[in-house]
């Protein structure tokens, strides 16, 4: 389904709570939430976002965070009909995106030393940005130029931005749980074989769900809201994974144009190999309905791969 498309119990999905005087923290908290998937506030309480699964994943968690701490929350789907039209939340929405957009920019354009530090924040920014920006704000591009410019001169500077072969990074984990949602698809099968093959040889891996998961301590998330390694612009995970640890290689670059053309679904890298993988994953999927048994099925796929591209590279 497109999501800009409105499902038949309408556009909109809007949030209605009501928040208990204590503790104190809570409106801060569920406000800062709100913000973090890109929620529009309609009035005093009121928070809107389009009607997609996703968007009601998130407010559905954020819900039930109300709710927990003895507040009152109502969640419904709703086609506006007077007092506000679908293209007045547009264009809110839009402006929200420009104006998260030129801070990144202004960010990216300080005179100021920048450090890789800084422009891993700036990355990480932009990602969730993208994410958040449902209706395809103007100055998108313009975010993404000023950061890819930033990184080119700290590269050009002899600084690394963090993509290092694994190998020699002192940052890579070692023997690391690393988590993910349930219910794994081709990017987190395929982020779990490269961790496990070029990253951390030690590897152990979690499934959680989706929303509502508190990370433990020692933890690394990917593929998951506010995981340390997830989608970043355009980039899928495996991108960012392979971007971080081994830029360096030839064939796992080939994959990763595979698996974002697959995971993105935009034919930006038009790889003719894709629909042959994707229906292989698929068939990895009907098969295993164990999430470890899936990342096991399909390293045995990513490792001929990896073998095909790395003789041909």
């Amino acid at each position: 389904m497109d999501d800009r498309v409105a499902p038949p119990n309408g556009r909109w999905l809007l949030l209605i709570h009501q928040l208990p005087p204590k503790p104190d923290y809570l409106r801060v908290k569920v406000r800062r939430q709100l913000h973090r998937v890109g929620a529009v506030a309609l009035k005093n309480s009121v928070y809107v976002l389009p009607n997609t699964d996703d968007c009601t994943e998130d407010l559905q968690w954020i819900l039930r965070q109300v709710e927990d701490e003895g507040g009152k929350a109502t969640l419904c789907a709703a086609s506006l009909v007077d007092g506000v039209t679908d293209a007045e939340v547009e264009s809110m929405f839009r402006a929200q995106s420009e104006a998260e957009y030129g801070e990144i920019i202004a960010g990216a354009r300080a005179s100021a030393e920048q450090t890789a530090t800084d422009v891993r924040r700036l990355r990480r920014e932009l990602g969730e940005a993208v994410a958040r920006d449902f209706f395809g704000a103007d100055r998108a591009n313009e975010a993404e130029l000023a950061v890819r410019a930033l990184e080119e001169s700290l590269t050009g500077r002899g600084e690394g931005t963090g993509a290092a072969s694994g190998a020699g990074n002192p940052d890579v984990p070692r023997g690391a749980t690393w988590v993910t949602r349930a219910g794994v698809q081709v990017d987190r099968i395929a982020s779990a074989w490269l961790i496990l093959r070029f990253i951390d040889a030690q590897a152990r891996f979690g499934f959680v769900p989706a929303k509502g998961y508190e990370p433990e301590r020692g933890e690394v998330r990917f593929d998951m809201f506010e995981g340390e390694f997830t989608h970043e612009g355009d980039r899928c995970t495996f991108e960012v994974l392979v971007d971080r640890f081994v830029s360096d290689d030839a064939a796992l670059r080939a994959i990763a144009e595979i698996v974002h053309d697959i995971d993105c679904k935009d034919e930006k890298f038009g790889r003719a190999e894709a629909a042959g993988i994707a229906r292989v994953i698929r068939g990895i999927g009907s098969v295993h309905d164990d999430d470890a048994a899936r990342v096991e099925a399909g390293a045995g796929l990513f490792d001929g791969l990896y073998a095909t591209f790395l003789r041909g590279a």
